[in-house]
């Protein structure tokens, strides 16, 4: 038991978390799901968490043979040593059985039934800690709903009198709901398993607040692993709120002197235009102080970032090596929004990266499998830059030229910094321009500028002031009243 909390742990750390520390105990818990969802290996987690506090554990199989049961959780990594099992799952004798339905009844305590079974257990072990898979196999041992509901409850209200903390589990359908059992539990769990993944939800926990949402979920051979919804305020640090230079004068002339640490910054623009190019210029100026940053790409491999960037001066090879840099590609159908936001905290939380970019927005708009971008996105940032970290998102959009639009998925509010780069086309050549658009700590240069990506890196000219027109792609110079041509 946890003595901070006074709870006992799920032995899933993840859904500790959900719960806010554990389950309270002496209640009971429904865990419900169809069948495949996880629901034993759940099980499993919180009988060996109690066998490694020294507490005594009952697995009470309903459903499947203990021997089953026991393979199962072996192939998994569970070690069972220490975990007791009473086994009542049906076989022919059981159904063939008619005392059976009496397995509640007081006057049948004596009898060699199921009902003297269960006593006789709790009382030879006196568990803290039981699991009951599934209630549901007590259906066929009733004779009707009335007489189902009265016998469970008193069973559970049984083992929770007796000092355990019980998760039970059911199965259920349309055909046969399981509303019944939610009344009687404390708190219920939901899994669901869908193409798309596994989701886990709590709907009920009295006497403790938990974590609301759908929370990522995956089985492996290792057991169950649950990725949490990101809470941006669980982050939140103090920090020093100051100008973070991208080491490139006229850039940082644009952004009188750069962007402010702890900060969200969108850089937008076509393909090819130079967006990623940006933003690892950043983190090349952090590796100067000494700062780690680290590259989320869900659009290209890291060998072809390391290349590009060193073939322009940006030595992202010597800033790997020396902890500076880290480049970690994305599969964007691999990862759950949960499992990246997650995967994204542990670097921060543990490698104290300063700068993280993610690149870009549309690839990781794929990892969300049809979900709504914003929340998540809006998450994942303000979780970042409320413990100071400097948060670059590269956005692609489709036009190359015509009227500018920033983003194509209405994520410009999270940004505290917009700059942008555009092609513009003059005298038969395609040229780049880069400008800013938004800075809510300071203000900013509202010209634009020419920018070239070169052998030497970033050049950023002077500010264009003869010229119009250049962010509809067909720029016209302006007459000043002066000889031009």
């Amino acid at each position: 038991m946890d003595s901070e909390t006074g709870k006992l742990s799920s032995g899933i750390k993840s859904l500790d978390e959900i719960l806010m520390g554990g389950f309270v105990p002496n209640r009971t818990y429904l865990l419900r799901g169809l069948p495949g969802t996880g629901k034993t290996a759940i099980g499993m987690h919180f009988l060996t968490e109690g066998v490694k506090n020294n507490e005594k554990v009952l697995f009470i199989n309903m459903g499947e043979p203990t021997a089953q049961v026991i393979n199962n959780a072996q192939q998994m990594g569970f070690n069972t040593e220490g975990v007791e099992f009473l086994d009542l799952s049906p076989d022919e004798d059981f159904f063939a059985n008619m005392e059976a339905y009496d397995i509640f009844s007081p006057a049948e305590v004596e009898r060699e039934s199921t009902t003297s079974l269960i006593i006789e257990k709790m009382e030879s072990i006196k568990p803290t800690r039981v699991f009951l898979d599934p209630i549901t196999q007590f259906r066929y041992l009733s004779t009707d709903e009335f007489q189902f509901r009265k016998q469970a409850l008193s069973f559970l209200r049984f083992l929770t009198d007796k000092g355990a903390t019980v998760l039970f589990t059911s199965e259920f359908s349309d055909h046969d709901p399981d509303d019944d059992l939610q009344f009687m539990c404390d708190g219920i769990i939901n899994l669901e398993f869908f193409e798309e993944g596994r989701n886990l939800s709590v709907s009920k926990y009295r006497g403790s607040g938990f974590r609301f949402g759908a929370h990522s979920m995956r089985i492996t051979p290792q057991g169950v692993e649950i990725y949490p919804r990101l809470r941006p305020s669980v982050g939140e640090r103090e920090f020093v709120r100051e100008t973070i230079s991208s080491g490139v004068p006229e850039m940082d002339e644009l952004l009188h002197g750069g962007i402010e640490r702890g900060t969200a910054t969108i850089i937008s623009g076509p393909s090819g235009v130079g967006k990623t190019t940006v933003g690892i210029q950043f983190m090349k100026e952090a590796a100067g102080r000494g700062e780690r940053s680290v590259v989320y790409t869900f659009e290209e491999s890291e060998e072809n970032l390391i290349n590009r960037c060193e073939s322009i001066n940006i030595p992202v090879k010597s800033m790997i090596k020396t902890g500076m840099l880290s480049v970690v590609p994305v599969e964007p159908l691999r990862y759950s929004p949960e499992e990246f936001a997650q995967l994204v905290r542990k670097d921060v939380d543990r490698n104290g990266s300063k700068i993280v970019m993610i690149d870009s927005t549309s690839g990781y708009k794929l990892s969300l499998r049809g979900e709504d971008p914003v929340s998540h996105l809006h998450s994942i940032t303000k979780y970042m830059t409320r413990a100071g970290v400097t948060v670059i998102l590269i956005n692609e959009v489709e036009t190359i030229s015509g009227n500018l639009k920033v983003t194509e998925i209405g994520i410009s509010y999270l940004a505290d910094n917009i700059i942008f780069l555009r092609y513009f086309e003059t005298n038969g050549e395609l040229h780049k321009v880069i400008g800013v658009l938004k800075k809510r700590l300071s203000d900013f240069e509202k010209s634009l500028r020419e920018v070239r990506i070169t052998q030497y890196g970033i050049r950023v000219g002077l500010p264009l002031k003869d010229v119009k027109g250049i962010l509809t792609g067909t720029p016209e110079r302006q007459n000043d009243g002066s000889d031009t041509e």
